[in-house]
């Protein structure tokens, strides 16, 4: 009898260990949500800036989500700054030409996925580091753009692209909107289909995927044309937020967040694990770290120290995680 009991009460405390292992990023993220509202007070917690937490990370929240994907099929893609830059200058260049903003959306997602594609295929086909491909296309993105742009930037020049990224559905402004959808999407994709499940079956051991009959290739190419259309995505919403595109500032280091973000909330480095739930609260809790921080008038000098000492910790964390 109190054998049973016993294992009843391991089962359990097993099962609870389970949860926090694989969802201990949510536990965390209401752990940093509950002190930030403690020491900040209505000053985070107001409406107005828990809106603005999200509408300023929506872009990077999406790239993240994407970013997951590479990760987790065993790649990495370090490009996705400066293409965002590449595929927004075309956006704007394509609206302003021809005054057809859905055209114009149409054609950078094209693009976009398209080159992520062509990365994709070099990388799979052609049995080259993802590190070393994916940093060759940030150099000649950004340079190329640099190079047609002057320097500069481009404008847009037709009114209504802006109220893609600063319109609201009732007291939410739409890139808010678009983050969540593409979440939705993205965890429909991982949990219920039989692609998502190849990528992470190759993520976890390639030779023995391929052994199975899976072609490990195309499954390669297919994550990176998901982050390809997670560039085209962000690349619209940041060119009509902002109405322009610029070759030096726009994108910069957004690769570097996109990977934190994913990492943070428990996509292994080494590929095969990784979940899209705890990738949203990955991304909750860099976004609210930093605003926490910029409310705390924190030198911004120490606040990419501060985030740079969370992806460590979240990195070692990860020995523990079963996900």
């Amino acid at each position: 009898m109190e054998k049973k009991v016993q294992s009843k009460k391991n089962g359990a405390l097993g099962g609870f260990q389970k949860f926090f292992s694989g969802y201990s990023v949510i536990v965390v993220t209401v752990i940093i949500f509950i002190v930030a509202a403690i020491i900040q007070g209505t000053n985070f917690l107001s409406a107005s800036n828990l809106i603005n937490v999200l509408r300023n990370n929506a872009v990077l929240g999406i790239l993240a989500l994407g970013m997951a994907f590479v990760i987790i099929v065993g790649e990495i893609d370090l490009s996705v700054g400066s293409e965002l830059v590449a595929v927004g200058a075309i956006c704007l260049g394509v609206l302003n030409a021809t005054g057809n903003i859905a055209l114009a959306v149409i054609v950078t997602i094209a693009c976009s996925i398209g080159l992520s594609v062509f990365m994709g295929f070099i990388v799979a086909k052609g049995s080259v580091p993802s590190f070393v491909v994916t940093l060759g296309f940030m150099y000649i993105f950004r340079s190329v753009c640099q190079y047609f742009m002057s320097g500069g930037g481009f404008y847009g020049e037709v009114e209504n692209f802006g109220k893609i990224s600063n319109s609201f559905v009732g007291p939410i402004p739409t890139p808010i909107i678009y983050l969540a959808i593409v979440f939705i999407v993205y965890f429909y994709f991982s949990r219920y289909t039989k692609a998502g499940r190849h990528i992470y079956a190759v993520g976890s051991n390639e030779r023995a995927t391929k052994l199975s009959g899976i072609n490990t290739s195309n499954i390669k190419i297919l994550a990176f044309g998901i982050m390809g259309l997670s560039v085209g995505l962000a690349a619209v919403i940041e060119a009509s937020r902002m109405n322009s595109i610029n070759a030096s500032s726009s994108g910069s280091s957004y690769e570097m967040y996109a990977i934190a973000m994913a990492v943070i909330g428990g996509v292994s480095m080494k590929g095969g694990r990784g979940k899209m739930i705890c990738v949203l609260f990955g991304i909750l809790i860099l976004a609210i770290v930093n605003n926490f921080l910029n409310l705390m008038g924190v030198s911004a000098f120490l606040v990419n120290a501060i985030k740079g000492a969370i992806i460590i910790v979240a990195v070692l964390l990860q020995k523990k995680d079963k996900i």
